[in-house]
C-alpha cells in the first residue's frame, strides 16, 4: 500500500515530466542528449535547428538578390559519435531497463517500476547502480602527490593509505572544473574517479599538467582505465553492507565511510570503497569486466536487492543535497559559493598554492556574493532547473539549478543560487514555474538525513 500510494502521488515522475525535466538534471555531471531521438530533441539541437533555418532563409534572400549562382557546399557535417556501452549494457537490456543516451553512454534511466518506487526501495533496502561510464584513473610516480595537489584543493600529503577524499579541480579564477574522489592506494599511488561528462576536459587537464611536470624532470604516470574493460557499480542502501558481506571475505564493519580496500573475489582483485551518491550507506566496486556480470548477479540474487537507474540516482542525490556538475556547480562557481568550503583543506589554505587560491581565500574571509541554497515547496509544482527565484516582493534574484519531487518527504525540493543575504535557512522566498509564483522556504541541506557509516 505504501508503494502504491507513492506511485499515485508521484506518477508524474515516471511519465513525461520526469522523463524530460529530470533527465536534464541527472549525475554525474553532464547532460542527457535525448530519451528517444524520434520524439525528444535537446535544447542545443533545437537551437541548431532554429539557427539553421534562419541562416537558410537569409541565404535564400541573398540568392534572390544576386545574379551570381551560389555554389552548393560539398562538405558534409561530421556525424555525432556513436554512444558507448558499459560492461553491463546487456544486463540492463535483459532486465528491461529504459535505455537513454546519457553523456554519450547508453544507460538505464529506470527499469520496470516507477522511479519513485525505485527511490524508496534504495532508502529502505539496497539498489545497484551501474556507474561504469565514469572515468577511472590511476596516478602514480615519485611526484604524484604534488601533481594532484597542483590541480586540487585537498591535502594528500596527510591522507592515510586506504583513505579517500572528495575534492575539486579548480581554475585560476577559483571556478570548479570538476568534482572527484581521490583514494590513496599506496605511497605515491592514487585511484581517482571523475565525472563522465568531463572525461575529455579532465584527461586533457591531467595530460597537460603531466607534461609540465615531466619538463621539470618530475615523475608522474597516468593510466586511464578503459570503461569497457573496468566496470564500476554502486551498491547503495541500508542493507548494502549485509548484502555485500555475504559474498566478501573481508570484514566490512572495519571499512568506514570514505575508506577503500582491495580484496579478491571470483579469483580477481577488486576495489571496494565505502561511499556513494545517495546519502545512504553504500559501496562503489571497481572490477574487471571479466567478473563484472557474475559479481553483479551474485549481488542481485540476495534478498531485497534490485537494479536502479539514473532517475532514482538523481532524486536520491537531490534529497542528500549533493551537487551535480554542470548544473549546481561549474567553471564559474567557486567551492565557497557552492557551500563546499570544507573541501579547501587547512594546510592548503595556509600555503595558498592551489589554482584560484586568491579568489577562494578572499571569499572565505569576506564571504561570497551568492550562495547555494536548498528550497522546500509545500504547495505547487516542482521548480525545475532554470526556474526563477524571487524575493517575497517579486524581485528576481536567482535561478534553480536542480529540483523535483522528493518521494521521501512528499513535497517538492530544489537547489539554486541567491545573494548571500537571502540564504538564511527558514527565510521565505518565491519560485516561478510556468509564469506563476509559489511560496518556498530556504531549507538547510541535506533535505533527508544522511546515513553514512562511520563505525560503531
Amino acid at each position: 500500500m505504501f508503494f502504491l500510494g507513492i506511485r499515485r502521488r508521484f506518477i508524474f515522475l515516471e511519465i513525461s515530466e520526469k522523463c524530460s525535466d529530470l533527465l536534464s538534471n541527472i549525475r554525474e555531471s553532464s547532460t542527457v542528449s535525448h530519451i528517444n531521438s524520434k520524439h525528444v530533441v535537446s535544447k542545443s539541437r533545437s537551437r541548431c535547428l532554429i539557427d539553421s533555418e534562419i541562416r537558410s532563409k537569409r541565404s535564400e534572400g541573398h540568392r534572390l538578390l544576386s545574379t551570381t549562382p551560389t555554389p552548393t557546399p560539398t562538405s558534409t557535417p561530421t556525424p555525432a559519435p556513436e554512444p558507448r556501452k558499459t560492461c553491463l549494457y546487456d544486463l540492463h537490456v535483459e532486465n528491461r531497463g529504459k535505455i537513454i543516451n546519457f553523456s554519450g553512454w547508453l544507460l538505464p534511466v529506470q527499469y520496470q517500476e516507477a522511479i519513485a518506487a525505485s527511490h524508496q526501495h534504495t532508502r529502505t533496502f539496497a539498489s545497484l547502480f551501474d556507474v561504469g561510464h565514469m572515468m577511472q584513473t590511476h596516478v602514480s610516480g615519485k611526484n604524484a602527490t604534488d601533481f594532484l595537489e597542483s590541480l586540487t584543493t585537498c591535502d594528500l600529503k596527510n591522507l592515510n593509505k586506504g583513505c579517500a577524499v572528495l575534492t575539486v579541480f579548480t581554475n585560476k579564477n577559483g571556478g570548479i572544473l570538476d568534482d572527484l574522489i581521490i583514494t590513496k592506494t599506496d605511497q605515491d599511488k592514487y585511484f581517482m574517479v571523475t565525472n563522465a561528462g568531463r572525461r575529455d576536459e579532465d584527461s586533457k587537464l591531467l595530460r597537460q599538467q603531466q607534461e609540465k611536470f615531466k619538463a621539470q624532470g618530475k615523475s608522474v604516470n597516468l593510466e586511464f582505465l578503459n570503461p569497457l574493460e573496468q566496470s564500476l557499480v554502486a551498491l547503495q542502501g541500508p542493507t548494502a553492507a549485509s548484502v555485500l558481506q555475504s559474498i566478501m571475505k573481508i570484514d566490512l564493519k572495519k571499512l568506514k565511510f570514505m575508506n577503500s580496500v582491495e580484496t579478491e573475489v571470483l579469483g580477481s582483485q577488486i576495489r571496494v570503497s565505502r561511499c556513494g551518491y545517495t546519502g545512504e550507506d553504500g559501496f562503489e566496486i571497481s572490477m574487471s569486466e571479466n567478473i563484472a556480470r557474475k559479481l553483479v548477479e551474485m549481488i542481485l540474487n540476495t534478498p531485497d536487492t534490485k537494479l536502479a537507474g539514473l532517475g532514482a540516482r538523481d532524486s536520491l542525490r537531490l534529497e542528500a543535497g549533493l551537487c551535480l556538475y554542470g548544473h549546481d556547480i561549474n567553471e564559474e562557481i567557486t567551492p565557497v559559493e557552492a557551500g563546499l568550503t570544507w573541501l579547501i583543506a587547512k594546510r592548503r589554505r595556509v600555503e595558498a598554492n592551489f589554482p584560484g587560491a586568491q579568489t577562494i581565500l578572499s571569499q572565505i574571509k569576506r564571504g561570497p556574493g551568492k550562495k547555494r541554497i536548498g528550497l522546500t515547496i509545500v504547495h505547487g509544482p516542482p521548480a525545475r532547473e532554470g526556474a526563477c527565484i524571487l524575493t517575497p516582493e517579486g524581485e528576481r534574484v536567482g535561478k534553480v539549478t536542480s529540483g523535483g519531487p522528493s518521494p521521501t518527504l512528499g513535497r517538492s525540493i530544489a537547489m539554486g543560487y541567491v545573494p548571500s543575504e537571502l540564504a538564511q535557512p527558514g527565510g521565505g522566498i518565491l519560485v516561478e514555474v510556468r509564469g506563476k509564483t509559489y511560496k518556498a522556504t530556504v531549507t538547510k541541506m541535506p533535505f533527508v538525513k544522511t546515513n553514512y557509516y562511520v563505525g560503531k
